[in-house]
């Protein structure tokens, strides 16, 4: 049985972009209506299992003083300016120039009133010690890598929050709802055909459909066409839901491809841990982003990679792809115990993670199931390369390389004093980067440029921003930014 409903707006998908973009188009006196496959218990897409960090622009301390939460560290904080310029040349860095120039200028310079908007509405934020600052000797905190800020509670909190402003807004959130295709007539787009979680098909019709359901990292068989032969083996780690139905739904009403559907986001993982795929009690915690401080090596006991290449929010998100071309897709972060007091505590204290101790070096390798005399030739020869005049300084990039091959361009210290840590880790995807294109409004566009009336996109399902790699907390910004003017700019086509 069908069953039909109208609306104004409608949203595919229950993640940070789809709510700021309903939460848009509800401040505008629309009615709208958000489609979640997701049951409640688990629901808020990828945004859930994030640690909520929002890369943004700010001039420091004072400038987010209105934002985020009161803190007894905050006398003793430093917090580096962060400029609209930065953030352009941190993404134009990290993706090797192919980010769209015009959607990076929106993104850089309006996440920061998008942070207060959503504030403004009732989102809660917090400086992130835990996760982006160094306590210094004088017992002063410095943060690091132009990604400071996040919320309170992480993704849990982000997507709670949302949900109480859309109630607040009179947004009818629809939970366990699996869109499926588009409707349309007169080549517009004017409605959805989905299915509910008994099976039941609903057509759902609106003035305008905002698509925010992300993209295709949790289907293999997606994954192994788009992005390249092993890719099924990668671990999921956010919602097990981002199988590509509507992108799908979008390509075959005619919307072109945007971006880069050829690389991804992808982390380190606990490889080691019982359940490491869409885990919602550990969410982010499974990551394992420490490695800037130690080594990583392969299942043959060599290094593979330059660990301290640059901050950790600059190269995590492209070396999960790394650990995936090891052989067995398997590789082991080491730390001795100088370094393990140092370590990401919410991600390397946990009970039942993955680990190996020992008092050696080849004790170590025999628990890993390495070649002890391999590992400890790997291992000699960086702690011989270091150059220990220099100081160690993990808020800076401070020089101190090991010159080996691969080299560590930072923060290289000696795995020398037992007991030695090795972190099992394999390939995590959190999300893709090719979606459909669209125009800065988020009008999703035909190959010759021309806008599907009715149809709007947001979040990882609007390609173009990222590819190969991306600057960490610049997905949630890009997510609340477009899905802000996705949001507006359907609700005032609906309206004329």
């Amino acid at each position: 049985m069908t069953t039909s409903t109208i609306h104004d707006v409608i949203v595919v998908g229950g993640g940070n972009a789809g709510f700021a973009a309903a939460h848009a188009a509800a401040e505008r006196g629309r009615s709208v209506v958000l489609l979640e496959r997701g049951r409640q218990d688990m629901a808020g897409g990828n945004s859930f299992y994030t640690a909520g960090a929002t890369r943004m622009n700010h001039a420091g301390l004072d400038d987010l003083r209105d934002i985020v939460e009161p803190d007894e560290r905050h006398p003793v904080t430093e917090v580096p300016p962060y400029s609209s310029a930065e953030y352009l040349a941190d993404l134009i860095k990290v993706t090797d120039g192919k980010t769209d120039r015009d959607m990076a200028e929106v993104l850089v310079t309006e996440t920061a009133d998008a942070v207060r908007w959503l504030h403004g509405l009732g989102l809660k934020y917090r400086l992130m010690y835990e996760r982006q600052a160094y306590d210094r000797a004088d017992g002063s905190y410095l943060f690091w890598g132009g990604l400071h800020v996040g919320n309170v509670g992480g993704g849990e909190g982000l997507i709670a929050d949302h949900t109480a402003v859309a109630e607040r807004m009179g947004t009818e959130v629809r939970y366990g709802i699996r869109a499926r295709s588009l409707i349309v007539e007169d080549r517009r787009v004017v409605g959805v055909r989905a299915t509910d979680d008994d099976g039941a098909e609903l057509e759902l019709r609106a003035e305008s459909v905002i698509l925010a359901a992300g993209g295709f990292e949790s289907s293999p068989e997606w994954r192994e066409q788009h992005l390249g032969q092993g890719w099924a083996n990668a671990k999921v780690r956010g919602t097990p839901y981002n199988v590509g139905d509507m992108l799908a739904a979008a390509l075959e009403v005619g919307a072109a491809k945007g971006g880069d559907w050829s690389t991804c986001h992808s982390v380190q993982w606990d490889a080691g841990a019982e359940h490491n795929e869409s885990n919602r009690e550990l969410t982010n915690r499974l990551t394992r982003q420490s490695y800037p401080l130690g080594i990583i090596v392969n299942r043959d006991g060599q290094r593979f990679l330059d660990e301290g290449a640059d901050f950790r929010n600059y190269t995590y998100a492209k070396y999960g792809r790394e650990i995936l071309k090891q052989p067995g897709s398997i590789a082991w972060q080491l730390f001795d115990a100088t370094l393990r007091p140092m370590l990401r505590t919410e991600e390397y204290d946990m009970p039942g993670i993955g680990v190996h101790e020992a008092d050696s070096i080849e004790a170590l390798a025999e628990a890993m199931g390495v070649d002890p005399a391999a590992l400890a030739s790997t291992v000699d020869a960086f702690n011989a390369s270091i150059d220990r005049d220099v100081p160690f300084d993990p808020t800076v990039k401070d020089g101190r390389a090991a010159q080996v091959e691969p080299p560590k361009s930072n923060w290289a210290s000696p795995i020398e004093t037992g007991p030695f840590y090795a972190y099992p880790v394999t390939c995590g995807i959190t999300f893709t980067f090719g979606g459909v294109k669209g125009d800065l409004e988020g009008r999703v566009l035909r190959e010759d440029g021309t806008a599907i009336e009715g149809l709007y996109a947001c979040g990882e399902m609007l390609g173009g921003l990222f590819s190969g790699n991306y600057p960490g907390g610049s997905g949630l910004a890009a997510g609340m930014v477009f899905g802000r003017r996705a949001g507006a700019a359907a609700a005032t086509a609906g309206a004329r």
